[in-house]
């Protein structure tokens, strides 16, 4: 009994010293357009710039040409960006093409829904966009529209050895 207690003891110290937001992250689940099973922890180990969005956003629209953007500055510099549409089942054959024809150059995933930005912590709102570090720990969240410079400061911090002040865990941007 006292080795059960002492384990359990043990556990509930490991749980409690994780960074809050490390314990707040869900492993995402989803699909790419091409219909192929993707995982946030397999990201893991690269800085992730996750942007939920939906089709019938109109913040979005202005947003993912953004992030399309930065994207392509980024490339090469262990940063993954990746677009979560949270449009409903019956609308999701929209979600290729309108970012084909947006040229939006962003890994897209598809299955997102509003419970799953309530359980990132991102409210109900869309946009929303979630930088992770390489250990998928939360380093902001912005709730509306992105603007580019709040996406650049966090990355460039990122990867300059977190040197400056540590930016703000939450921005809110409507």
């Amino acid at each position: 009994m006292k080795k059960l207690l002492s384990l359990a003891l043990c556990a509930m110290c490991l749980a409690a010293a994780r960074p809050a937001d490390a314990k707040g992250v869900p492993d995402l689940k989803l699909k790419d357009l091409a219909g192929h099973a993707q995982k946030l922890s397999a990201l893991r180990g690269q800085i992730v710039v996750l942007s939920f969005w939906a089709t019938w956003c109109a913040p979005c629209r202005n947003e993912l040409p953004r992030l399309s953007k930065l994207n392509e500055e980024f490339a090469g510099r262990n940063v993954h960006f990746v677009a979560v549409s949270i449009d409903e089942p019956k609308d999701r054959a929209k979600v290729g093409p309108y970012l084909s024809e947006q040229k939006i150059r962003l890994d897209a995933w598809v299955g997102g829904d509003v419970g799953l930005l309530e359980r990132f912590g991102m409210g109900e709102i869309v946009p929303a966009t979630l930088i992770l570090d390489e250990r998928g720990q939360v380093v902001t969240r912005i709730m509306g529209e992105a603007r580019e410079e709040d996406v650049r400061s966090r990355l460039d911090w990122l990867l300059n050895g977190r040197q400056g002040p540590v930016p703000e865990k939450k921005l809110k941007r409507y």
